[in-house]
């Protein structure tokens, strides 16, 4: 309010000054152009002042007394881990999350000791090495620091596969974080050459740990075009949300994945919302922007539902409102088929806002997209989850939805059937929420699986948990262990990945746990 004044103030002692010279038509003209200028002037400066008010308010937070800070810290060579750290940090402000951001070399044993929450961002260099600005942590910080138990970590690691130690610092820093007790949040994510895929799947991270659906995604996909083929409801009558077994088929069918691959979805507004929103802009129905309906491009936006917000918009020309409005970010799902089926199937979970909206995937899969119609989706490659050799043994753990990837592992396992297979599942209801369960006791009939434990914690007084079904047979786990087994497990990350983590932990101890992640023997696809 005072820069108003002031600038209030100065304009009208310009506009006295330049009318006191009326009689003067050359001094008029060049007092009322300075009145121009100065006045101009003065507005940028106060919206310059007025935005870098507003950025510092987005900054990254300093100091011990935002000790709920997330801690974001990078280590880079030639810039472009800090860019990618900044960039996290900016959307997990703009989600609401407080976040501290500095260079590992700033990073001392105090704050890293009392960090609750840390991401971190690492490039390697040469042949597996640090950077530069990651000695000082290795040298000083690493080797004073007694223990991590209090931490939960994301680690995004960036790297070339040409080279023969593929991400070698992030791997380094992801095994000592282990090896002082900090819990993962997920595996870690590494970045090869750049990799869009791998920076989305990052992005999809922050907005789980965030709470934020509508984390907009910093690079789009280049989807494919898929047709929606089968809809099925899996769990009527269930405790739960609504479950759905979907198929979908590709226009191309040359495109192949593999168990544990993701698909990435495009998800569109559904037509009653776009329609509503239309008419709270009071533009019409059939508004046309470049020859082609607004709609249309209504559908693939993140639409606002506040009034105030609304409110703002609504002075805009179309042009301008599509300008303002973000993108729909991807969503992210485990494929529980294989390329051999000939159709690629999801499970999903139908999710809700608080005020009953469907959410913005789920919603467009479960609900709105008819049966028949096109699907924009993407194949990501996620090696971290691809198939064990097919002669170790397996222990696939999962809750909820998580059995589609474990299906796709399991459909392996059948076509292979040279090793032993041990299956943990956790669900709400057996009545209903037991999926896939023909198949599974197909399987155990068939020898495909050696042992089968299922949890479902609405049926007992207590609830009971896939990880505790777990916790009840330390011997059996070690012993699959010790014979080879791998370790993969899909579901949950705030719930169930972390309390099976502490259960394997106890049984296998921290050397031989880290050992199998070293080896590709534990492998987690949580969300």
């Amino acid at each position: 309010m005072k820069k108003w004044t002031l600038v209030i103030a100065v304009s009208m002692m310009l506009a006295n000054e330049a009318q006191a010279a009326v009689n003067n038509p050359a001094f008029n003209r060049y007092m009322l152009a300075l009145t121009v200028c100065v006045i101009y002037v003065l507005f940028c400066f106060w919206i310059f002042r007025r935005h870098r008010r507003t950025a510092a308010g987005k900054q990254v937070v300093h100091g011990d007394q935002h000790g709920d800070a997330w801690l974001i810290g990078y280590a880079s060579q030639g810039g472009y881990a800090r860019e990618l750290a900044l960039k996290t940090a900016q959307s997990m402000q703009e989600a609401g999350v407080a976040v501290r951001c500095m260079a590992l070399s700033e990073i001392d044993v105090k704050r890293l000791e009392q960090a609750r929450h840390a991401l971190f961002v690492v490039s390697t260099t040469g042949e597996g090495d640090a950077p530069d600005n990651a000695h000082h942590f290795m040298q000083s910080v690493m080797p004073s620091v007694s223990g991590l138990s209090q931490l939960q970590y994301g680690l995004l690691a960036l790297g070339d596969s040409s080279y023969a130690n593929f991400c070698g610092f992030g791997h380094q820093l992801d095994h000592w974080l282990q090896h002082m007790h900090a819990l993962p949040l997920f595996d870690m994510v590494q970045v090869d050459a750049g990799d869009d895929g791998a920076l989305r799947h990052w992005q999809y991270q922050l907005g789980q740990l965030a709470g934020s659906s509508e984390m907009p995604d910093w690079q789009p996909a280049q989807y494919q075009s898929w047709h929606l083929i089968m809809r099925q409801h899996l769990n009527p009558g269930s405790a739960g949300a609504p479950v759905y077994q979907l198929a979908l088929r590709p226009e191309n069918p040359d495109i192949q994945w593999q168990a544990g691959d993701i698909a990435e979805i495009g998800p569109r507004n559904p037509a009653h919302e776009v329609r509503d929103f239309l008419a709270r802009m009071e533009l019409p129905i059939n508004a046309m922007l470049d020859g082609k309906p607004l709609a249309d491009d209504l559908a693939e936006r993140l639409l606002p539902h506040e009034p105030h917000d609304i409110a703002v918009l609504r002075s805009l020309s179309p042009r301008e409102l599509l300008q303002q409005l973000r993108p729909l970010p991807h969503r992210e799902y485990s494929i529980a088929s294989l390329s051999g089926d000939g159709q690629l199937e999801l499970l999903v979970r139908q999710a809700s806002y608080a005020d009953g909206r469907l959410g913005l995937g789920s919603g467009w899969l479960t609900t709105y997209a008819e049966v028949g119609a096109t699907v924009a989706l993407r194949i990501r490659e996620n090696v971290a989850f691809h198939p064990p050799p097919v002669d170790l043994p397996l222990i696939l753990i999962g809750n909820g939805t998580g059995i589609a990837g474990l299906r796709a592992h399991l459909k392996v396992r059948e076509a292979s059937s040279q090793a032993a297979n041990w299956l943990l599942f956790g669900e709400r209801n057996a009545a209903y929420d037991f999926h896939f369960e023909d198949e599974i006791k197909a399987w155990q009939a068939a020898g495909v699986l050696t042992r089968v434990d299922a949890v479902f914690s609405r049926d007992q007084p207590e609830r009971q948990y896939v990880q505790h079904i777990l916790a009840r047979h330390p011997d059996i786990v070690s012993e699959w262990v010790r014979q080879g087994a791998a370790i993969y497990v899909c579901g949950s990350a705030s719930g169930m990945a972390p309390e099976v983590h502490a259960v394997l932990l106890e049984i296998l101890g921290e050397n031989v746990l880290a050992q199998c992640a070293l080896d590709g023997r534990y492998r987690r696809d949580v969300y």
